[in-house]
């Protein structure tokens, strides 16, 4: 692995960690590998016995984590786990897991550092490249494409509801009048340009639509709504869930299902309110900023301590 990539640290990651409760023997679903931060500090508590099932449907994301698990695997020797990596969304994860199987599921929300660094990625308008945003690019429709083909009032109507932008038609009406749209950089002019920043704003014009877009793109929040749904049913009795959100519409589908399981007693919540980085942790990863962090634990007789 290269220096630049050791140099992202996964977020809140010790009280991830912490949630989990992994135990030696245990079985983990890492849900969103990204760079294998999280994953790694799992492999070393699990023993030779436990297992740690990870996804990504990103594939370049997916070989960065083999490497690095497999480094960390081999320095473990016989005290290794068994490690299962699958290049899927984890909504599929359904198709790939037992019920009733699982000791832990942990999801890191959003957009990973990785993504966000690679300007060909187009995840970012912080340097110009094409305006793809796929985290699987080997399918589904490009950013590029839905600037390009979508209507204004389409446009209007994603980048209100999943950026939560109070001047999205404005936006639409001159993403539509600058077509063809091709880079981050043209469309976040763009944007500026039609939406400049107010002096209560502490983000760039820009940030808002392109959240929007990205969300668009990848069907997060169906991702996140299909993996909740599927969580009871996977862990087993007093197995852990821990999710971490970046933003509003991420929290507010986790902490409304969590509620609605622990009013059914489906799940014990472990955090009555979401956990948030220390000042330390935003100081060193700047990205922990807006990280949030629920668990719960299902109800149920375990062999969980």
């Amino acid at each position: 692995m290269s220096k630049k990539n050791e140099r992202h640290v996964p977020v809140l990651l010790q009280d991830a960690i912490e949630f989990l409760n992994v135990r030696a023997g245990s079985v983990i679903v890492d849900c969103t590998l990204g760079l294998a931060g999280h994953a790694e500090e799992i492999i070393r508590r699990l023993g030779p016995h436990g297992r740690l099932i990870g996804f990504d449907r990103d594939p370049e994301a997916l070989e960065l984590a083999r490497a690095r698990l497999d480094q960390v695997a081999a320095a473990l020797g016989d005290q290794a786990p068994n490690i299962t990596l699958i290049g899927d969304a984890f909504s599929s994860i359904s198709r790939h897991v037992e019920p009733a199987s699982l000791d832990g599921i942990l999801a890191d929300f959003g957009v990973s550092s990785l993504q966000l660094d690679e300007a060909r990625r187009g995840f970012s308008f912080m340097a110009d490249g094409p305006l793809d945003m796929r985290q699987d690019t080997r399918s589904g429709p490009t950013a590029e494409q839905v600037v390009n083909e979508a209507s204004e009032h389409e446009l209007a109507d994603l980048i209100y509801e999943y950026g939560d932008e109070r001047r999205s038609r404005r936006i639409a009406r001159a993403i539509v009048r600058g077509r063809p749209v091709t880079t981050t950089g043209h469309l976040a002019r763009i944007v500026a340009s039609a939406a400049p920043p107010m002096k209560s704003d502490r983000i760039h014009p820009a940030t808002r639509t392109f959240q929007a877009l990205r969300i668009y793109v990848n069907r997060e929040l169906d991702e996140i709504r299909t993996l909740l749904e599927a969580a009871p049913k996977l862990l087993k009795p007093s197995g852990r869930l821990v999710v971490i959100s970046f933003h509003s519409l991420e929290d507010r589908i986790a902490k409304d299902m969590l509620r609605e399981y622990a009013h059914r007693d489906i799940f014990d919540l472990l955090t009555k309110k979401p956990l948030t980085a220390g000042e330390e942790e935003v100081d060193r990863n700047p990205r922990s900023r807006s990280a949030k962090l629920r668990a719960a634990q299902k109800q149920g007789t375990g062999n969980r301590n």
